[in-house]
């Protein structure tokens, strides 16, 4: 009688199952599989349990009818002044920084994974909070009653509206705009959906190990954008180079080739066409 076996998903495949859809996208749980790419053995699930845990630690400290503004403040005194989390000003681009469950040991992390912790016991408690991919420094935003508040995820701190303008100086510089050029803040407090937020979180990640010349994570984290974009043909490109750099040539030429099929308007078109001729004559 034959033995019948069960197929234990891959981590990519994994990751691939959670963020096929944007309905009901589970947001914690996708961040949190980031990491098993560097924690093989990581069990996702066991930090969906703590979170719950922490959830109900928080829950405790407030009456049921507890009003908004006061149970944000009370998540913000558990979460930062009690649990003590924060940034690590000490390796910011350590890229342990962007693993869940590294995060939730040491306290310290980014913006962004600080914010997924936040959000998920934000969302617990009732409130109704919202992601921003503001230039720079995700931010958080907490719809109350009486208006809206921006909140750094670093601290807890409501940013104001001049904060938040002051915040923007170095996107303006990076983008070759005046000093004295107000831009309008709308556009940048619009709320991130979480499959924005987990691909923020990949790039970070790539940016970190493309400076390492790390290139076998590079192409881990590349494998998890290109599931999770699948039209985002410049990761595909990225993916390639990655590949040839690594010695991959026959994995480079399909990417680099798949790339240029699709994004024939691209800055850098002749630039990735001659560097895949050059790969193929390399290989014979």
């Amino acid at each position: 009688m034959p033995l019948n076996y069960y197929c234990v998903p891959t981590s990519l495949e994994y990751f691939a199952s959670l963020v096929q859809s944007d309905d009901h996208f589970p947001l914690l749980e996708a961040a949190a599989s980031l990491a098993q790419d560097e924690y093989p053995e990581f069990d996702v699930q066991q930090l969906l349990g703590d979170m719950d845990q922490l959830l109900a630690r928080a829950k405790r400290r407030l009456p049921g009818d507890a009003p908004a503004l006061l149970r944000l403040r009370t998540l913000n005194q558990f979460f930062f002044s009690d649990l003590g989390f924060g940034g690590n000003v000490n390796d910011y681009y350590d890229p342990e920084n962007s693993y869940l469950n590294a995060v939730l040991r040491t306290r310290r992390g980014i913006p962004i994974s600080l914010a997924v912790l936040w959000m998920e016991l934000a969302q617990g408690l009732g409130l109704h909070v919202q992601g921003i991919g503001f230039p720079g420094h995700f931010m958080v935003k907490v719809l109350l009653p009486k208006g809206q508040v921006v909140l750094d995820p670093v601290c807890g701190q409501s940013l104001s509206r001049e904060e938040l303008l002051e915040r923007l100086d170095p996107y303006k510089r990076r983008n070759g705009l005046a000093d004295d050029c107000e831009l309008p803040l709308g556009p940048f407090l619009d709320a991130a959906t979480p499959r924005e937020i987990i691909a923020r979180m990949l790039r970070n990640l790539k940016e970190v190990h493309r400076a390492q010349q790390d290139w076998q994570r590079l192409i881990a984290v590349l494998d998890r954008l290109i599931v999770l974009l699948p039209k985002a043909w410049g990761e595909r490109r990225d993916r390639g180079l990655a590949h040839a750099e690594q010695g991959s040539i026959a994995q480079a030429v399909v990417d680099l080739r798949a790339y240029l099929d699709h994004a024939r308007s691209g800055p850098d078109i002749d630039l990735v066409a001659n560097h895949l001729r050059a790969l193929r004559s390399a290989s014979g």
